[in-house]
């Protein structure tokens, strides 16, 4: 069974705003997304979407030039290793884009060692605002009703997107379980904490070398 996960919606009042929209409608475009936009949740899901949002114009990852751009590269004419004092210059959506995390700790601290900086390097370069120690009180019309560091902030925001982690989508295992099939599960159906592709395709593999 590799059946995933499904997002988790957090006990807020007012999480059924129209207002509020789930990190996979946001990423697969289901829903609108407006100007002014607060993410609930600083995860890797939570620095993917706040990317997404943020961006404008051809990803980087799809255009060469684009990428030199973003990083201040000239490979025209450059120095050894192509760094120079080109001032970097990033595409943004417009929009004013605020990523928020409960934990007090600094935000993206637990991504990928060798890549985390340069998520978080990307969305300052983007405007993309970075709040630590928040907890949500409510969402309504206003916006985000919140207690920053213990300190009442509204955010008045358009479009509120929940990346507030997921859970194991496993229904069908436990009632294939429930019958006595003899079922294995990988993936975020096995644990859904910090999803890691790396380590479904390691189960994967090696449960089918066992079978």
């Amino acid at each position: 069974m590799a059946t995933g996960i499904e997002p988790r919606t957090p006990q807020v009042p007012g999480i059924d705003h129209p207002k509020v929209v789930g990190y996979m409608d946001a990423i697969l475009g289901r829903k609108p997304i407006g100007k002014r936009v607060a993410i609930m949740g600083a995860g890797g899901i939570g620095f993917d979407v706040a990317e997404l949002v943020s961006h404008g114009g051809v990803s980087a990852a799809l255009d060469i030039d684009v990428f030199a751009r973003e990083w201040g590269i000239d490979f025209k004419n450059h120095p050894r290793g192509g760094v120079t004092g080109v001032e970097p210059h990033v595409e943004t959506s417009g929009r004013e884009v605020t990523l928020m995390q409960r934990k007090t700790d600094a935000l993206g601290r637990n991504l990928g060692r060798t890549t985390g900086w340069t998520h978080r390097l990307t969305l300052q370069r983007r405007g993309v605002k970075m709040v630590a120690g928040v907890d949500y009180l409510k969402i309504d019309d206003q916006g985000l009703h919140t207690l920053v560091n213990g300190e009442p902030r509204l955010f008045d925001v358009d479009t509120i997107i929940v990346c507030a982690g997921q859970t194991s989508l496993r229904k069908l295992y436990d009632d294939l379980q429930a019958k006595g099939v003899k079922t294995a599960i990988v993936g975020g159906a096995y644990e859904a904490a910090e999803l890691d592709a790396k380590r479904a395709i390691d189960q994967a593999c090696r449960l089918a070398a066992v079978v």
